[in-house]
């Protein structure tokens, strides 16, 4: 197992080094100068010269990059070209909004999602099964934005039972803070619920007919324990894959859905970065993303390991 988990930290470190040298140069080579762009079009050539020496853009590109990779290395993200303040100030501000919106609405997918894939997949064929295919389809068919729009005017105008967007902050009481997350969550969840019951109706359906599982009922087992003991945690490999990658989009995916519920996160922080040409904040927040990625699917392959020993056995 150590083997195993030290091949994976290998691939990991690969993967940010490789992650980092594609953000820096995408974002680089984006036309236009940040010190123009925040003095306008009527400044002075003088200006922008100092301007740009100032945030340090006069120096070279592989200065630069060795200078942020290893400021967030020490966990300095460096300072706003805009704002003139710490990035990481900035981020964890937007993250306090973000990561508990993601954990929420990720919890409430695996919470559906789980039940309705194996009621679809042990039941395959009857009404339940159709049923439960049915609502994953229209799920996957509709936007989120519709639906979170839809849930605005149901929930929020005409009953007030929620509020129609903001987010009280976390000194209003964690049941008012949650309660602001929970419509933004539902919107967000229910069409990663629709995929994840799907993957995990698919994953069940093809472990169910595999030869060991047929052997465990001629035992005596019976269809409801060779579910439970067998066929349920050697059908979780593919939709552990679903579930990291899931929460990746869940947690800077929700541009839109912060743009409806006015929710100050992740997402608005990278639409305004870029629409304010500060590429300091780009570049340092959408490495933290790749970070969160290649650390979820890091996770994953440790639950494939501990899920079923043959793949920790293979890679060893």
């Amino acid at each position: 197992m150590f083997r195993y988990i030290l091949k994976r930290l290998q691939a990991l470190v690969i993967s940010l080094i490789i992650a980092s040298l594609v953000i820096f140069a995408a974002v680089e080579v984006v036309p236009g100068d940040p010190a123009s762009f925040m003095l306008g079009i009527n400044a002075q050539e003088d200006t922008i010269m100092a301007l740009r020496e100032q945030l340090g853009l006069n120096v070279s590109l592989w200065e630069r990059y060795f200078t942020w990779v290893t400021g967030m290395v020490q966990g300095d993200f460096g300072t706003s070209y805009t704002y003139r303040t710490p990035v990481s100030d900035m981020i964890a501000e937007r993250m306090v909004i973000s990561l508990p919106l993601a954990l929420y609405a990720l919890t409430l997918s695996t919470l559906i999602a789980f039940p309705a894939g194996i009621i679809a997949a042990t039941r395959r064929g009857s009404v339940a099964d159709v049923s439960v295919m049915g609502v994953t389809q229209l799920g996957v068919a509709i936007p989120n934005f519709w639906f979170a729009m839809l849930m605005v005017v149901v929930f929020a105008i005409n009953l007030g039972w929620f509020s129609a967007g903001g987010f009280p902050g976390w000194d209003a009481g964690f049941f008012a803070a949650m309660k602001a997350l929970t419509l933004p969550a539902i919107a967000l969840a229910l069409p990663q619920a629709s995929i994840l019951a799907r993957v995990m109706r698919s994953s069940l359906l093809d472990t169910l007919s595999e030869d060991y599982i047929r052997t465990a009922r001629a035992k005596g087992l019976t269809r409801r324990q060779a579910l439970w003991r067998h066929a349920l945690r050697n059908a979780l490999i593919p939709v552990l894959t679903i579930i990291g990658l899931q929460f990746a989009f869940l947690l800077a995916g929700g541009i839109i859905i912060e743009k409806v519920f006015f929710l100050p996160g992740l997402g608005q922080l990278i639409f305004q970065a870029i629409t304010q040409r500060d590429l300091i904040v780009v570049e340092s927040v959408v490495m933290l993303l790749v970070f969160a990625v290649i650390l979820v699917n890091f996770a994953v392959d440790l639950a494939y390991g501990i899920a079923d020993p043959r793949l920790r056995r293979a890679r060893t």
